[in-house]
């Protein structure tokens, strides 16, 4: 009796001691990997991400913590704080400031003269600074049917698109969702958006293909990516449902749409835009950058 106690112990003692080895080397594994993840990026995926979603983090902090990372800039950023990207090394990957919100766009013609003066003024801009994609939005439909509003942008952007070819300036419009976050949008789907692009008939104009929003509105993600992916230039993430962390908590499989963008050829960005709901958010971003490093 006392033989088998001793026997059930010792293996009791030498399971617990094996587990013990294996999660220290886990955590230890893991904690390394984490702090090595600029170092391990496979260098297939560009990697960036939107500074609005974290705006609590003060840009210096957030340029050292992105520059850290291995992100090779950050979207979503106007001229006032270039200066600040510059001196970390890096790139503004989509310029904004142009644009008069999501909402007021170029589909409708009462726009037209204020953004062609903003545009006109912004393409130097990044020309100048030495960056490339600079965003635009189509606007709410409104009263405006769709053909319509593809005539109005085409009109409207053809007036700046040549200055943006001068300049190697690419103007990109993102589609967003009109079911569930941009109520009334009008570029809320890939036909549309692809359809202006061919309107507009030049490199220098191409959409903004957010993951997230085209999830909600059309699905068929990766094979809308393959069919389509010459008149992207842009990509966003961000999990659905709720926007937030692309982990399993959510629907998408991000390394296979990574996989499919970069078998297209693509060379531009992909920039997160999820909302982190985890208390670490940078801990939130370096998980996604991960996930998407294929």
């Amino acid at each position: 009796m006392s033989q088998t106690s001793n026997r059930r112990n010792a293996i009791k003692n030498i399971v617990a001691g094996s587990a013990a080895l294996a999660t220290g080397a886990g955590l230890s594994s893991f904690k390394s990997d984490m702090n090595q993840a600029s170092q391990a990026l496979k260098g297939n995926i560009n990697h960036s991400a939107c500074r609005w979603c974290y705006n609590s983090i003060p840009l210096e902090q957030l340029c050292s913590q992105f520059k850290e990372l291995g992100l090779v800039g950050m979207d979503l950023v106007g001229p006032k704080d270039w200066p600040m990207l510059k001196k970390y090394n890096l790139i503004s990957t989509m310029c904004n400031g142009a644009e008069l919100g999501l909402t007021k766009g170029w589909n409708d013609k009462q726009y037209h003269g204020q953004l062609i003066k903003n545009y006109t003024e912004h393409i130097d801009l990044v020309a100048a600074a030495g960056y490339t994609n600079l965003f635009c939005a189509s606007g709410n439909r409104g009263t405006i049917d769709d053909e319509t509003g593809l005539k109005n942008c085409t009109e409207g952007l053809k007036q700046i698109v040549g200055q943006a070819e001068k300049k190697g300036v690419v103007l990109v419009m993102e589609l967003l969702n009109s079911k569930v976050d941009h109520k009334d949008y009008m570029c809320d789907r890939s036909t549309w958006g692809v359809e202006l692009v061919k309107r507009v008939g030049s490199p220098n104009f191409k959409l903004l293909y957010d993951i997230y929003h085209m999830q909600i509105d059309e699905g068929d993600v990766i094979r809308t990516i393959r069919a389509n992916h010459e008149y992207y230039g842009h990509y966003h993430t961000g999990g659905v449902p709720g926007r937030h962390e692309i982990d399993e908590t959510q629907e998408l499989y991000y390394p296979a749409i990574m996989k499919a963008i970069h078998e297209t050829g693509f060379k531009g960005y992909v920039a997160q835009e999820f909302i982190p709901s985890a208390p670490d958010p940078i801990a939130s971003l370096r998980k996604a950058i991960q996930i998407c490093d294929i």
